[in-house]
């Protein structure tokens, strides 16, 4: 190209310890064009973009802006530059409201107090900017993931940034959402503003890049066309051709033995008289558009959360209402859909993370069986190709897609025949998508069921045996798998259902 580069990582390096992280790569943002950054979950590309936020600093090579080798002390420094990062990991403060959030640091003051019209005025227009219609003083603890997501996308937006870094800024979104945010990005592009854009969903890749940096085990392996068939590019992240995205075992299920048995639940406010049951060896898919209630359904047949009516049964037992050790003593496990915020303790060991759901039921006259645990934590980490330095590294600084596969070791350690999946594979790239996708034909197959949400359509598709579709808190459908289609899951996500519970 023969424009400047708004902001080039040129040859860097990093480091932690004797690990080397990212090793000579380089790559460039430019003005009105969106730079793809693609590789697995560990490959380093969220180093790289800290360095270029300002939240690291490159062991080896330099950070050029504008043409000048700058030097980003913080991430203060790097907005001074322009330079906006949407983190994969949310960074507001849920106890807050959404105008204190999107202003955090930057709040309008008059008199030497802050200035709440002007703080509202301004929190109101970044919000504009991506369509979110949620008065400002909702406090961010309120809202959804998805919501949460584009607060933070207000929030670096609000600073006019010339240079965006969009770290997985659509994983929890909806189509439409994420088509809005792309509408955004497009006028941000005639206005030349340059991107530097990550994300683990390959379809979307083609529609808002212009160029592709490859990176594999934090070394630079190509620089590529964002219209690059995506077989191609699985094949550039991962070293190796995958054939089969979804492979999904089929002939396992059980034609009479239920495991879970769901009746009548009702969660005033979230759901209402849900009835199905899960078979051995079965997925089951659940559908909907958010808010359809299929993440309150899960949290309640995990014990999580309380529910108004109805029952709960393994295998023809009765759980009590809202107990999460009855639901893990009866062979549940559940991988929540904020893994972050609900499945995982950052700052503790992979080992701890590992064993938290046995940590009663493995203890000997009273006492926790560290040596058997870390035992049990060690082979299923090595079963699972958990990627980590040592089984003690805090699980806070492993890659999104092993932490996830973490979560789900906890519940093979646990032996869990039940496993309820709230969008098991949202931040996870395609390679380690497939390994989980193997864990649960493995699971199935030797007689477990699994209740999975998802809000990828092709994930639902490829990997269920019969898919049930809510709408409003309510069954809308259920289809077999020969029968369900995108066009079928979504007339049904979309369809109205009366007071009788009848498609209209």
């Amino acid at each position: 190209m023969s424009q400047q580069p708004l902001v080039t990582l040129q040859n860097v390096g990093k480091t932690f310890g004797p690990v080397t992280v990212i090793k000579d790569v380089t790559v460039s943002v430019y003005a009105g064009q969106v730079q793809v950054l693609l590789g697995e979950n560990g490959a380093g590309k969220s180093t790289l973009i800290k360095m270029m936020a300002g939240v690291y600093q490159p062991d080896a090579g330099h950070i050029v802006v504008d043409g000048q080798t700058v030097t980003l002390p913080t991430t203060r420094a790097a907005e001074e530059l322009g330079i906006a990062t949407i983190h994969q990991e949310l960074n507001l403060v849920s106890t807050m409201s959404i105008a204190e959030n999107v202003m955090l640091g930057r709040m309008p003051t008059k008199h030497g107090l802050v200035d709440r019209g002007a703080l509202r005025n301004r929190a109101r227009a970044a919000l504009a900017l991506i369509g979110l219609d949620v008065g400002v003083d909702t406090l961010v603890g309120d809202l959804g993931i998805a919501q949460q997501q584009l607060v933070e996308i207000a929030k670096a937006l609000s600073i006019n940034a010339r240079i965006l870094i969009l770290d997985e800024p659509t994983a929890a979104l909806t189509r439409h959402e994420t088509e809005s945010l792309f509408a955004v990005m497009a006028d941000l592009r005639r206005r030349g503003v340059g991107m530097l854009f990550i994300s683990h969903h390959l379809d979307e890749i083609a529609e808002v890049g212009d160029t592709v940096t490859v990176l594999r085990d934090g070394e630079f392996i190509a620089e590529v066309p964002a219209s690059t068939p995506e077989d191609e590019l699985v094949k550039l992240m991962v070293g190796r051709s995958i054939e089969d995205q979804y492979p999904r075992a089929t002939g396992a299920v059980s034609q009479t033995a239920e495991i879970l048995t769901v009746d009548h639940l009702t969660s005033t406010g979230s759901f209402d008289d849900i009835t199905f049951s899960v078979k051995a060896g079965e997925v089951l898919g659940i559908a909907g558009l958010v808010g359809a209630g299929r993440t309150e359904l899960i949290r309640a047949i995990a014990g999580v959360d309380r529910y108004t009516s109805g029952t709960v049964a393994v295998r023809g037992q009765n759980l009590p209402n809202g107990s999460i050790q009855a639901a893990i003593a009866a062979g549940i496990g559940h991988v929540p859909e904020d893994r972050k915020g609900q499945g995982l303790v950052l700052e503790a060991s992979v080992n701890d993370n590992l064993g938290y759901a046995t940590l009663s039921s493995t203890a000997k006259l009273g006492l926790v069986d560290f040596a058997g645990q870390r035992r049990r934590a060690g082979e299923v980490a090595k079963k699972l190709r958990i990627r980590m330095h040592t089984i003690d590294q805090p699980i806070g600084a492993l890659s999104g897609g092993n932490q996830q596969k973490a979560v789900f070791g906890r519940w093979i350690i646990a032996a869990s025949t039940v496993l309820l999946l709230d969008e098991p594979t949202r931040g996870v790239d395609v390679g380690a998508k497939v390994e989980i996708y193997e864990l649960m034909n493995a699971i199935t197959e030797a007689g477990g069921s699994i209740l999975m949400v998802s809000s990828e359509l092709p994930e639902i598709l490829g990997m269920s045996d019969r898919i049930l579709v809510m709408r409003d808190g309510r069954l809308a459908g259920e289809l077999t798998a020969a029968e369900a289609t995108q066009d079928a899951v979504m007339t049904l996500a979309a369809r109205d259902v009366d007071e009788n519970h009848e498609q209209r």
